[in-house]
């Protein structure tokens, strides 16, 4: 190994400095960089994002990436306004889990799992090399890309570039550019192949950059590691990954499961517990089934992701696996259950209520109330996480109703009149029409 590719590899931060190359192609081929000219800008030398891509490069080169490598693709770069503007898009509407999680177990993409999982012949063995079941596997395919259709057509670096000048995400952004340049340097691809989403996800199950390097694995064995165009090496470094985000082969994710009359709601999201011990305070499987041996000895977690008048589910470690894929609760049961369905389950035995979406105003308002309650909401920020329910089941208790943590308008209408809040205009409109199917989403979720 030359001195530079050693100093590459330490600049990266990264421990495997041999990865299969992706590509036979010259890692000094020009490639195609979006250049002031090309889109009608000038890369001025006093606006901020030319003052962090000067101070960027010169750090980079300074810690040992190719001067002429990261002159050749940084030094007309431009910023994205694309990527600006959906980085700062936020929805004032927030949708219900159980409206994205329907859209996402709908019967087409079932159908289309299950003719995937009788055709790729070459499944079973990326299960039995990993230990994650196939059905997994072809269900983060189909919510991430559409089993590689949608991958996204952005250009990777310029998006990545764009998000680390804009300071939100610093850190995180000019981590995964050390990666891309590295990606490059050593010849898996060019720039003019990395293409993805504009958050900087690659491939038919959209990896980020640093993990390609870190978790990508060839395997259809032509010894590149090839996430864009294969889909056996796309899902066996999915396997990969999960197995390093602490999947448990022999198990489950989640399982739907009936909770009897007069339940204590506020044990949701609470310490986790044997499905025997869940057993034994009325929570029993929801398909009248026993236990499986590996299953029945695991500590698994209650949630109830759309109040007390939805679906409740048992959460397993492997859940949680899913969850470092992507940190949202719906993507991570929308997995879980659509690769139920593709392996032959039935659907849900409670079936998702409708739901009313409630605005960020809505949502602000119902912290606000707490907090002037005395209940902790945490941050006043709009968002439902889980310091928010946590406050919501404390008043929810203290006021003889269902602790279920779930903010629906009724309980927002009551938080606003205790608190003296005054509801504004039209704050939500529920028009019985049902919820349109969710798209394939991609790292904005209900968490």
């Amino acid at each position: 190994m030359d001195r530079r590719a050693f100093m590459l590899f330490t600049f990266a931060g990264l421990a495997d400095p041999s990865p299969a190359p992706f590509t036979t192609r010259s890692a000094q081929e020009p490639s195609l960089p979006a250049t002031a000219a090309s889109i009608g800008v000038v890369n001025s030398a006093d606006t901020p994002f030319a003052a962090w891509l000067r101070d960027f490069t010169e750090r980079a080169i300074h810690a040992g990436a190719p001067a002429d490598l990261v002159h050749r693709e940084f030094d007309d770069l431009t910023p994205d306004p694309k990527v600006t503007d959906l980085d700062g898009r936020q929805s004032e509407f927030s949708k219900p889990l159980g409206d994205y999680v329907k859209g996402v177990v709908s019967d087409t993409r079932i159908a289309q799992g299950r003719a995937k999982l009788e055709t790729l012949t070459w499944l079973p063995d990326v299960e039995r090399r990993f230990g994650v079941p196939s059905e997994i596997l072809i269900s983060i395919w189909a919510v991430e890309t559409g089993f590689g259709a949608i991958q996204g057509n952005f250009d990777v670096l310029r998006s990545v570039a764009t998000l680390a000048a804009a300071g939100r995400r610093r850190d995180w952004a000019e981590g995964e550019l050390k990666a891309i340049i590295q990606i490059i340097a050593t010849g898996q691809a060019t720039r003019a192949q990395l293409r993805g989403s504009w958050a900087g996800a690659m491939g038919q199950t959209q990896f980020e950059p640093s993990t390609y390097l870190q978790y990508a694995v060839d395997g259809d064995g032509d010894g590149r590691r090839d996430i864009w165009n294969s889909p056996e090496d796309a899902l066996a470094s999915t396997a990969n990954l999960l197995i390093h985000y602490g999947w448990r082969p022999g198990q489950r994710a989640e399982c739907e499961v009936i909770l009897p009359a007069g339940f204590d709601y506020g044990l949701a999201e609470g310490p986790s517990q044997t499905p025997i011990e869940w057993a034994e305070l009325g929570a029993v499987k929801a398909d009248g089934g026993s236990w499986a041996a590996a299953d029945a000895v695991t500590p698994a977690q209650l949630i109830l992701p759309s109040g007390a008048y939805g679906p409740a589910f048992l959460i397993f470690p492997n859940h949680m696996a899913i969850r470092k894929y992507n940190n949202s609760t719906a993507y991570a049961l929308s997995v879980g259950l659509l690769a139920e369905r593709i392996a032959g389950a039935g659907p849900l035995h409670t079936p998702w209520p409708y739901e009313v979406p409630l605005s960020k105003t809505d949502r602000i308002d119902a912290q606000t109330a707490l907090a002037k309650l005395g209940f902790d909401p945490g941050s006043l920020d709009g968002v439902i996480g889980a310091a928010t329910r946590v406050g919501l089941r404390a008043w929810q208790k203290a006021r003889g109703l269902p602790a279920d943590g779930y903010l629906s308008p009724s309980v927002l209408q009551r938080l606003r009149a205790e608190a003296g809040i005054a509801a504004p205009p039209a704050s939500y409109t529920a028009t019985g029409d049902a919820p349109p199917a969710a798209p394939i989403p991609y790292r904005n979720l209900p968490r």
